[in-house]
């Protein structure tokens, strides 16, 4: 059996890492063999950026459960690559938003179709079986839990 498997949740993290970087390499490796110059860790600004003309840092920012600093980081990154410009919000002359240069609405192009892939994709995974379908629901549910008291404070509760 596998060792992980085995040990249930004492090793639910490095289970999770585990998964995440075995999709997001694999991800990646799809944008590679593509020859699309986008990182999967870029995923989350670009489907915001997606769905709307122009967002401020602290929406990204409360969207993605992040810093500002973090966000603002990530804006940066791709800001420095051409992807996304930052300019005076055209709602409230006070806010700076941003919005995707014409290269970013580019790769947001040739993107879409590997997220529709990637949808699908996760859903054959679990396809057909009863317990994996429920794994976005439990998912939220330990992420609801953990909202309401973190994992530091019920292994603090134990001790």
């Amino acid at each position: 059996m596998n060792f992980y498997r085995q040990l249930g949740f004492l090793v639910f993290g490095s289970r999770l890492r585990r998964l995440s970087e075995s999709f997001l390499g694999d991800v990646n490796n799809i944008y590679k063999a593509h020859k699309i110059p986008f990182d999967a860790a870029w995923f989350p600004v670009f489907y915001i950026l997606s769905r709307e003309e122009e967002v401020s840092i602290r929406k990204i920012s409360d969207q993605l459960n992040i810093s500002h600093s973090a966000a603002s980081q990530m804006i940066s990154g791709l800001q420095e690559k051409g992807y996304i410009k930052s300019t005076v919000s055209k709602k409230d002359a006070r806010h700076k938003v941003v919005t995707f240069t014409p290269k970013g609405q580019k790769l947001l192009q040739r993107i879409q179709p590997v997220w529709t892939a990637l949808q699908k994709a996760m859903e054959e995974l679990s396809d057909g079986e009863a317990e994996s379908q429920k794994i976005l629901v439990a998912l939220s549910q330990i992420e609801n839990k953990l909202e309401e008291k973190t994992l530091f404070e019920r292994i603090e509760d134990h001790l």
